[in-house]
């Protein structure tokens, strides 16, 4: 997600669950069975219902064993599943500077690492000063911080803010909502060795000002971002990176939401710091 298009790797982009009701056939809530014609229960259909019982009571058990106690860095997947399934370790638990950390040192860790990480280098806070600071140092390897971090001070300047309707903090006018949030489709690896990766991370994301009155109204975006990790530290860090547009979609013929309504959706719905 990109707001002046640049390919430079910096400057170029910050970018109900339904329930279903079974209801009883109307006039028989006195008698299900229809009164007479209750069949009777004999000992073969006890035992069959029993039997039915526990089958299912196991099959629970052991779609429960997923739930959360394996090792977060184990690197076991299911057999046999589409290229195209979704795959990946469990969400690591560590973060620094309200960054995910602490990747497993494999293809799967640096896959992880470049999709989150390419949801924090297009997020809003990379447009306040403070927080970008924060971020940079988390993100980069110690020998390239400095020298992105002023780049990024160049990119982002007080035209730069100005020209997306933000003040010199990187806030939105009162009654203004500035969003950039990006949510990663797949990720590729095109070059692995022991201690680097070359990552590429397809993504679609939403970015603008919400509000009555904003002339920088929020849109959506499909780019792809490749990111050169480097282990360091014990974990996977980015060296540089890059951006470039689609691959894009067809788009849905739907009818673009209000102001108000995107204002309460991007006030109401939470982000993730998460993405695989």
């Amino acid at each position: 997600m990109s707001h002046d298009d640049e390919t430079d790797g910096y400057g170029s982009g910050v970018g109900g669950t339904g329930q279903t009701r079974t209801r009883l056939p109307e006039g028989t809530a006195g008698d299900i069975y229809g009164g007479a014609r209750r069949p009777s229960r004999n000992s073969r259909s006890l035992v069959t219902l029993v039997g039915v019982v526990v089958l299912l009571i196991a099959a629970i058990a052991f779609a429960n064993r997923g739930d959360g106690t394996n090792s977060p860095n184990t690197t076991d997947t299911a057999k046999g599943t589409a290229p195209t399934a979704a795959t990946g370790v469990r969400p690591v638990k560590g973060k620094n500077a309200g960054v995910p950390a602490g990747y497993a040192r494999d293809e799967q860790g640096a896959q992880s690492a470049a999709a989150n990480y390419a949801v924090t280098l297009v997020s809003a806070d990379m447009l306040k000063p403070a927080r970008r600071e924060e971020i940079v140092r988390q993100l980069f390897v110690v020998d390239r911080a400095g020298e992105l971090e002023a780049s990024f001070d160049k990119a982002y300047s007080k035209e730069f803010l100005d020209k997306v309707g933000l003040d010199a903090n990187g806030n939105a006018a009162e009654g203004l909502t500035y969003v950039s949030r990006t949510a990663p489709v797949g990720t590729k690896v095109t070059q692995y060795a022991d201690i680097t990766a070359t990552v590429e991370v397809w993504c679609t994301g939403v970015f603008g000002t919400a509000g009555i009155g904003s002339t920088n109204p929020v849109t959506n975006d499909w780019f792809t971002m490749t990111l050169k990790l480097r282990w360091s530290g014990g974990d996977w860090k980015v060296e540089s990176f890059s951006q470039k547009e689609g691959p894009a979609p067809v788009n849905a013929d739907l009818t673009a939401s209000n102001a108000d309504e995107i204002s309460k959706a991007v006030e109401e719905f939470g982000g993730f710091t998460y993405a695989r």
